[in-house]
């Protein structure tokens, strides 16, 4: 984007958002943080970031006028503890009627007052459980809970398109990074020897380094060929076991272990099959408009977070 723009972000304080949020800041765009704790979004943030209260749900006007584009990211985390009714009732409530509030509250404002772009979060759970079937973004949808969210989420995203808003859904995989997501736990779990594969391992695990992710995203803000769903996969698929033998070799620890299906099930309940699902994405929008990723295989994206190697975020 270009410097003197102005982009609103939602969970600038998670780990993608504020990373992006720093990146963008570099490029001389002026960033808009939505929190619902503005005091302590402050003293995380940028000096450079305004915070904007919200209540998770409705998107207050005169946050989105005037700006370039919204980036909204912000959702009730899946892996925080059992999937209950209620849980299931906040992470849907967390996704779909917030991006729902915000399209209205885009609605409401005139053309001229409306940004030109809306990249919102959706996931790879978009596609359920498909085995080896490799899947782009033309893949039909899958079942299950996480896949109708997403269903229902990007739904309430692209009526922003009516608008004239171009809208752009990331379906995100598993995020690779040192400071936060799944893999400071999993490093853990194989530094004191008791990491491996997941089930059989023959799953196809749909991942993504930070630094590519966020680079992504600043695409689909800058680059008008970007509309409709994104897939936010790195080209590199994996199984979970190869996921498993290249995170062992990064961290010089051996695989001795292996989680039975059915013990995952016992403890994680619905949960589980979001770690025994298979889905083999590609990411075909972005390497169809020349995205280049700068880790396009498991071993450079691990060894980059967990080997020693720096981060960065440009």
């Amino acid at each position: 984007m270009a410097p003197g723009q102005t982009v609103l972000i939602s969970g600038a304080t998670g780990l993608v958002g504020g990373r992006l949020a720093r990146a963008l800041i570099h490029d001389g765009v002026a960033v808009r943080a939505l929190t619902r704790n503005p005091a302590a979004a402050a003293r995380r943030l940028d000096t450079a970031i305004s915070t904007l209260e919200w209540d998770g749900a409705r998107v207050p006007p005169d946050a989105v006028a005037g700006t370039s584009a919204v980036v909204h990211l912000a959702g009730e985390p899946v892996f925080a503890g059992p999937l209950t009714a209620s849980r299931r009732r906040r992470i849907r409530a967390s996704r779909v009627e917030s991006t729902r509030s915000l399209v209205e509250t885009l609605e409401a404002l005139t053309a001229r007052e409306r940004p030109t772009a809306f990249v919102c979060a959706s996931a790879v759970g978009y596609y359920g459980s498909r085995g080896d079937e490799r899947l782009d973004e033309s893949a039909r949808p899958g079942e299950g809970f996480l896949a109708e969210v997403c269903r229902a989420w990007e739904s309430a995203a692209f009526a922003a398109d009516a608008l004239g808003v171009r809208t752009v859904a990331l379906r995100i995989g598993i995020v690779l990074a040192r400071e936060g997501g799944a893999l400071p736990g999993m490093a853990r779990l194989f530094r004191i020897g008791a990491g491996g594969r997941l089930g059989r391992g023959d799953q196809w695990l749909p991942w993504i380094h930070i630094d590519d992710l966020v680079a992504l995203i600043r695409c689909t803000l800058g680059d008008d060929r970007y509309r409709g769903p994104v897939n936010a996969v790195a080209p590199g698929s994996v199984r979970n076991a190869d996921f498993t033998r290249a995170l062992a070799r990064t961290l010089h620890r051996p695989t001795l272990l292996a989680v039975p299906a059915f013990a995952l099930r016992l403890g994680l309940g619905m949960l589980a099959g979001e770690l025994l699902d298979s889905r083999r994405v590609a990411p075909n929008a972005a390497s169809e408009r020349g995205f280049a990723f700068r880790h396009p295989s498991i071993e450079t994206a691990l060894a980059e977070e967990l080997g020693g190697g720096g981060t960065s975020d440009q």
